[in-house]
């Protein structure tokens, strides 16, 4: 790792130390990442460390919000803490690629300031990562889109100042549809249901709801019935963030772990001592290198331009998988008392759960990885 981004991962984890960790637990609790909380990372450059200059950010790269997160990971953050906090990642890129003086202007820039929070509305009930089966329409009035549908399982949906919503605007499969940014107030636009979860409490997730709901044109998000290319662009991005999740919160669990087997007496001698527990610890050890290490490659060739959308599934994957094995494991090693509420490794054992699932599950993404490597007919 470089200077700078050793530098930038040691600002997170000073961020993290004195922001996050001794409030987390609150937040938890409430369901929610307070809006103070945007801003102040914000100020410290966070929020927008891999958007470009020109639209407000920081004009780093994949492989430096990759340095941030491990960062906040080293120090405690949650899985659930990172997907409130940066979910402009997933609703403004579209938004800042798009060439749109007006909505970088009005969204990009304040997101990235940490005075909006946005979010991004694919998902739908019944249709889970069938992007190309998308049902919520919009149709054009003259300068306005009229919206009508669902959106569910939305990360910040309610806490959201605007959503980036897919919708149909043209024919049936991934041809037809489009984004559009929504705006909180917006006539027919409501909040149906806030959504609780087995993990990410302090991740508000909710279902939205459209009723004729009026969207002026000029929020239109690049050209109409472009929305899948758009979608797809950036999901590679997306997924290998969730890897890093996973084997970030998988590093905290073993360290944690480590201490606990270290301190924790059994039978007269520290659990550490017993060669099971030391083996159970090499085995975590292991596959957190091995998530951390193809990861960073699959983030570096990504960032040099190759294209490695099966990689970035793989990657997932990897990640994800890294995170339910070693979060079980760090709640079995701490016995009773990994299973009590609050205590940092059940946190992370119930966050864990939701990555292969989310940013598309694990056997979509194996299937699409199966078609792009040549192995299906």
């Amino acid at each position: 790792m470089s200077t700078d981004r050793e530098a930038l991962r040691e600002l997170a984890r000073e961020f993290t130390r004195r922001e996050v960790a001794p409030y987390l637990q609150e937040w938890e609790d409430a369901g929610e990442v307070p809006r103070a909380l945007h801003r102040k990372a914000a100020k410290q450059g966070l929020l927008g460390v891999s958007f470009p200059v020109e639209v407000g950010g920081e004009g780093g790269d994949l492989l430096d919000t990759v340095a941030v997160m491990e960062g906040m990971f080293e120090e405690g953050a949650s899985s659930g803490l990172m997907a409130a906090l940066f979910t402009s990642g997933i609703a403004l890129p579209h938004l800042a690629g798009s060439g749109n003086a007006d909505l970088v202007d009005r969204f990009v820039r304040p997101t990235l300031a940490g005075e909006l929070v946005g979010s991004l509305a694919i998902t739908e009930p019944g249709g889970g990562s069938d992007v190309a089966s998308i049902r919520t329409t919009a149709r054009r009035d003259g300068d306005t889109f009229v919206v009508n549908g669902t959106k569910t399982f939305i990360t910040s949906g309610v806490r959201a100042d605007f959503v980036t919503t897919a919708v149909r605007t043209g024919g049936p499969g991934h041809a037809g549809i489009s984004l559009l940014v929504v705006e909180k107030g917006a006539p027919g636009f409501t909040v149906d249901r806030l959504l609780s979860k087995m993990g990410w409490h302090c991740s508000d997730t909710a279902e939205l709801g459209f009723a004729d709901v009026p969207v002026p044109a000029a929020n239109l998000v690049g050209e109409e019935n472009s929305g899948f290319a758009q979608i797809a662009e950036h999901f590679v991005v997306e997924r290998i963030a969730l890897a890093v999740h996973g084997y970030g919160i998988a590093a905290r669990s073993l360290a944690l772990t480590a201490a606990y087997c270290r301190e924790r007496e059994t039978f007269g001698s520290p659990l550490i001592a017993h060669q099971v527990v030391r083996h159970r610890l090499v085995e975590m050890h292991r596959r957190v290198e091995v998530a951390r290490c193809y990861v960073h490659e699959v983030a570096r060739r990504h960032v040099a331009g190759e294209y490695v959308v099966a990689e970035a599934c793989l990657a997932k994957q990897t990640g994800v998988e890294c995170a339910t094995y070693v979060c079980d494991q760090a709640v079995q090693l701490h016995g009773g008392a990994g299973y009590l509420h609050g205590i940092e490794v059940e946190r992370h054992y119930r966050d864990a759960r939701i990555l292969p699932i989310g940013g598309g599950a694990t056997e979509v993404l194996t299937d699409l990885a199966a078609r792009l490597l040549g192995y299906a007919t």
